[in-house]
């Protein structure tokens, strides 16, 4: 049996990232044993490949317990609530998967060297987890260079994705994983990954993962870069 236990105190900070100043949440350490949670993915659960013809996540998922989801959502609940003021909303689900990114750089499509963001909803927020240390990369935030958004939304994505269109028809070669600024995006934060450390944002803003060139591309859990990736979703009373 896998105890899933958080820490009596969580080690929370706030940040502000980007001309927009959208707000992130750091915890420092979140489970009494995180290892039990690297054990469960490396034994109880089957990953399989996320991406397809047209991109998507380069990498291998596979179902995380929901004894922890529960936990960690209900937790960082009151917290989240605060960070992003959302007045009067209600908890309406989450949704949670180990992520390992395994696709090579010249096995990416256009779309996957770019940033992304998950949804244009603003009442969902993307809960990262790392499972891994600091030299499996970490997370980076962007604006687009020529729209200066930074975070999407129903009204910006028409001329967001008219414009990305043109620029992804041009991306050069050779394929890489995108690191810091580029001729279309300006990089306006990073976090590192860190073992049990979690980043908390809008699903809404531009971002990526940050792969190392020296990147082994492990698919062993206990190796790899293993993330706990969890969608909070909100919604109106």
């Amino acid at each position: 049996m896998h105890d899933f236990a958080l820490r009596e105190l969580l080690d929370l900070s706030l940040q502000s990232i980007g001309e927009e100043q959208e707000p992130l949440l750091l915890v420092e350490g979140v489970l009494a044993d995180p290892s039990e949670l690297v054990d469960y993915a490396a034994t109880q659960v089957a990953f399989t490949p996320a991406w397809g013809p047209n991109g998507g996540y380069p990498g291998l998922r596979a179902p995380a317990p929901l004894n922890y989801v529960n936990q960690l959502v209900r937790a960082l609940d009151p917290k989240i609530r605060r960070a992003f003021g959302l007045g009067d909303v209600r908890l309406a689900r989450a949704e949670c998967n180990f992520s390992m990114v395994v696709q090579r750089p010249d096995e990416l499509t256009p779309l996957q060297r770019i940033p992304h963001v998950d949804t244009l909803d603003p009442l969902q927020f993307a809960l990262l987890h790392y499972l891994c240390d600091e030299t499996m990369g970490g997370t980076a935030f962007y604006r687009h260079a020529a729209t200066g958004f930074e975070t999407l939304s129903p009204d910006r994505w028409p001329q967001y994705e008219a414009v990305r269109a043109r620029e992804v028809a041009g991306l050069a070669d050779p394929s890489a994983y995108i690191r810091g600024d580029t001729r279309d995006y300006r990089q306006t934060a990073a976090f590192e990954a860190r073992f049990d450390r979690v980043i908390l944002y809008r699903s809404r803003t531009l971002h990526s993962g940050q792969i190392p060139r020296d990147f082994a591309f492990s698919d062993d859990p206990r190796k790899g870069r293993l993330t706990a990736n969890i969608f909070v979703n909100y919604a109106p009373r």
